[in-house]
């Protein structure tokens, strides 16, 4: 840079010429005239050296002027000149430099392509019940998504020996038909509605090993949100639900009778007050459902509905005091019980389970009896 920057000052006639002295006058700076030494009169080359002698000195002078402050980026960021040519001659380059600057600079790590990216959040979207996390490998176009009544055209690979949902392109329609029974079938219908026209995307289902499920939403018809249906509507389909429920339930399957139950349930709670009596019956059937699956809070929490609406409901009242026992609220669960044979004294089952209780709870007395023995004994 130093012999680059030198050149504007060496004289323009490399002749035998003596340099001009300079003479300060002011703020600016005058040439005295020269005679030249052995050479023949050149006025027209000395004017043209006086001008371009000028030129130079303002331009070093500004220079000099010019503040020093130089950006940090510029005394940070250095560029050897190979990586510069090559940016120079090729402006896609400059894409490159920066995200190897961005990344860790040291090449035994490899380079970026190299490297695996982790996936970002974004593409992640987590359903809000936790059963699965959806995967976005290819994003769709638009915002609209699949909603009650849309017939949608999926391709689908993975899906586990038994689901009952077939692979490769198959037609299905949100909100109908028994293809949304089976667990896989509920989460696939979740995630279309989350879903763009376009994308394809994967299904992970917390704890589960198994290869992934990959689902391609092409295409799909307009449907309809469930606020947009009329109050007749949403009962209409309310009572398909619970009617399709029940079959489930007698069949042995109360996993897809729960799902029925609790599809009427969305339907019916965005009724006006004091909405639809079928209520009261869907949560006390879905309380049979959860204590069936081994979910007696939830039961219980069911029965408290029902409950809420109809203090007297004896089914609700015996199946949430079996579901305290298994809880292991003794107390609660024989007031239940006790409640149900009060007003049908031959209930069968009510006597049942409240002699159950009453041993169990002459076990947990005897058990308590004992420690307090071993303490203070």
């Amino acid at each position: 840079m130093a012999e680059s920057a030198d050149l504007n000052l060496v004289h323009p006639f490399p002749t035998k010429t003596v340099h001009p002295r300079w003479k300060r006058t002011g703020s600016h700076m005058e040439t005295l005239p020269v005679s030249p030494v052995g050479e023949k009169d050149t006025s027209q080359q000395q004017e043209q050296w006086e001008k371009n002698s000028r030129e130079n000195f303002d331009s070093i002078t500004q220079i000099r002027q010019q503040p020093q402050d130089y950006p940090t980026e510029i005394l940070e960021l250095t560029v050897s000149p190979d990586t510069a040519s090559q940016i120079l001659e090729n402006p896609q380059g400059t894409e490159k430099l920066a995200s190897r600057l961005e990344g860790d600079s040291d090449e035994s790590h490899g380079s970026a392509s190299e490297m695996p990216e982790p996936h970002q959040a974004s593409d992640l979207w987590y359903c809000p019940d936790g059963s699965f996390v959806k995967k976005i490998i290819i994003r769709g176009h638009g915002l609209d998504k699949p909603k009650l009544g849309s017939r949608c055209r999926v391709l689908a690979f993975g899906f586990p020996f038994g689901s009952g949902l077939s692979e490769g392109w198959t037609e299905l329609t949100m909100g109908l038909g028994s293809w949304r029974e089976e667990t896989w079938g509920e989460l696939v219908e979740k995630c279309l509605e989350s879903m763009c026209q376009g994308e394809e995307a994967e299904v992970q289902l917390p704890g589960h090993s198994g290869p992934l499920v990959r689902l391609t939403l092409a295409s799909f018809t307009q449907g309809r949100d469930s606020w947009e249906l009329e109050a007749s509507e949403k009962e209409a389909l309310a009572r398909e639900e619970r009617a399709r429920g029940t079959e489930l339930f007698r069949a042995g399957n109360p996993e897809g009778a729960a799902r029925c139950y609790g599809r009427a349930l969305r339907l019916l709670l965005t009724l006006p007050p004091p909405g639809s009596p079928e209520r009261t019956v869907l949560h006390a059937n879905l309380a049979a459902c959860q204590l069936l699956l081994g979910q007696p809070q939830l039961a219980a929490q069911s029965c408290d509905r029902v409950l809420e609406r109809e203090p007297g409901h004896l089914k609700a009242l015996y199946r949430r005091g079996v579901a305290q026992a298994a809880l292991g609220n003794l107390e609660k669960a024989t007031a239940d019980l006790r409640r149900v044979l009060a007003v049908d004294p031959k209930n069968r089952a009510a006597q049942e389970e409240l002699g159950k209780v009453i041993i169990q709870g002459k076990k947990q007395d005897a058990g308590l009896a004992q420690g307090l023995r071993k303490m203070f004994g």
